[in-house]
């Protein structure tokens, strides 16, 4: 069973990837982030800075995979996986490890 703030938190980043809904999430966002009335009212010393910095944490790190995405779609060549122009492929990965155990 998944913890609740993991589906609050896979909810959040799926919504935000939609393009029909992504501005209306991203302007509620910054509206719940300055507004004063929020679920923990921010007069409460610890407790009410709580729900703003975790919206926060989800924002900036919803808003930084789009942006990464973004930045990989306009320069395809930089994909993962691809080095010095070489496309690699799982039969071109191979890793020769020569194992010595250490005592």
């Amino acid at each position: 069973m998944k913890l609740p703030l993991s589906i609050i938190s896979s909810l959040y980043r799926t919504v935000l990837r939609n393009p029909k809904y992504r501005w209306t999430v991203i302007l509620a966002s910054l509206l719940y982030l300055i507004s004063p009335f929020d679920i923990s009212p921010d007069f409460i010393p610890i407790l009410g800075q709580i729900d703003d910095v975790a919206l926060l944490f989800l924002f900036v790190g919803g808003i930084s995979e789009l942006l990464t995405e973004w930045m990989q779609s306009l320069n395809p060549s930089n994909v993962k996986g691809e080095v010095h122009g070489e496309s690699s492929t799982p039969e071109t990965q191979t890793v020769d490890v020569d194992a010595v155990a250490v005592d």
